[in-house]
């Protein structure tokens, strides 16, 4: 597959918006499903073309169509996720949302017979036999390809951020793994994931893609799974971090942030304000404490040199940028303290029952 192009960042300011959901079954366990949701039926109009699954045949897949501005998010994003609970429901399915279903346990979970994931996990081998994950994922289009790449490289350091706030998968294969984001932590086993180092232009990211390609080293670009890349087919800078989440007002909360983090350096590149020089041990210790700490993570500031409180830096972000999801982010319980509270409180059973969606 040929990699993208420059000329492909052309629009500022559009969305996308893609959620990895579990198929689930009557008792709420993740359940072999998407063959007959993805394959073997016709989905409604707005999912057509925009439904596909993942690894696992419990894991699937949507897409919003292009949403022109913010204010569309809303509706857009309700849209697909009720056709999506349509369309479950009529073939004897239910759809969960967490960055992991606490009760996915792989070894019991079948996998996909699409090639492309045939291929990976011949290629990959254990750590992608095991990833049951499930994230949400944030397009943004921007208008210039040096523009992408720079905005990208100046992400990282507010991606930490974003996965404290988004933490939501306390539990694998049954057992509490101690972490906020066990998902992270599971998914950074695979090659190419993480937080990854600056690229000084598109041409040197280009020419990364095309290397990585012509070596074999990935099949597509798609298989470049860092948290924040610049995504040279569609033209958007793609922001990977959060967990995957049951309430769609969490969702729009990180929509809403990520459009206005892009906006607001796109306006900074085009002042001419030269980029940051962060490491990447620094950047992947506060996703560590992320992963770790979710909403009790004290970061590395900006400076690396002082630790911050996260509602605090949530209070600054919120005042500097006007967004006030954030802030309700941070207010709220968080998802993996929900989970565990659903889990001591009333059992198993709850638990996977209170990640399953409701239409809106």
């Amino acid at each position: 597959m040929e990699g993208g192009a420059a000329e492909n960042f052309v629009r500022m300011g559009t969305l996308g918006i893609e959620e990895e959901f579990y198929v689930v079954d009557e008792r709420a366990r993740p359940t072999a499903g998407t063959d007959e949701l993805v394959y073997e039926s016709e989905p409604p109009a707005i999912l057509e073309d925009r439904l596909d699954h993942e690894l696992f045949k419990c894991v699937i897949e949507t897409q919003t169509p292009r949403i022109e501005s913010l204010s569309d998010a809303r509706e857009r994003l309700l849209a697909v996720r009720n056709a999506l609970v349509d369309h479950a429901r009529g073939h004897g399915f239910d759809i969960a949302a967490a960055g992991l279903h606490p009760e996915a346990r792989w070894r019991e979970l079948e996998h996909a017979t699409k090639p492309r994931y045939q291929a990976q996990l011949d290629r990959i081998q254990y750590p992608q036999h095991r990833n049951t994950t499930a994230g949400l994922h944030i397009h943004v289009g921007v208008d210039d390809a040096d523009k992408a790449v720079w905005i990208a490289n100046e992400l990282r350091w507010y991606l930490p951020l974003m996965l404290a706030l988004s933490a939501n998968s306390p539990y694998w294969c049954g057992f509490d793994t101690g972490l906020q984001s066990a998902r992270a932590k599971i998914f950074e086993a695979l090659p190419n994931t993480g937080v990854p180092t600056a690229f000084n232009s598109y041409e040197d990211f280009a020419q990364f893609e095309q290397t990585m390609l012509e070596t074999d080293s990935i099949s597509d670009r798609g298989e470049l799974w860092y948290d924040v890349r610049p995504h040279t087919g569609h033209g958007t800078v793609e922001v990977r971090t959060p967990d995957g989440q049951k309430d769609p007002d969490r969702v729009l909360a990180f929509v809403e942030y990520v459009h206005a983090l892009v906006e607001d350096l796109s306006a900074r590149y085009d002042d001419g304000e030269s980029g940051s020089d962060h490491r990447r041990e620094l950047l992947d210790e506060n996703k560590w404490r992320a992963i770790r700490h979710g909403q009790d993570a004290e970061l590395l500031g900006p400076d690396f040199e002082t630790t911050v409180e996260l509602g605090e830096l949530v209070d600054r972000e919120a005042s500097r940028l006007g967004v006030s999801g954030l802030r309700d982010l941070y207010d709220r319980q968080s998802g993996a303290t929900r989970q565990r509270r659903y889990r001591d409180e009333k059992g198993v059973d709850e638990l996977c029952r209170s990640l399953v969606l409701e239409k809106r």
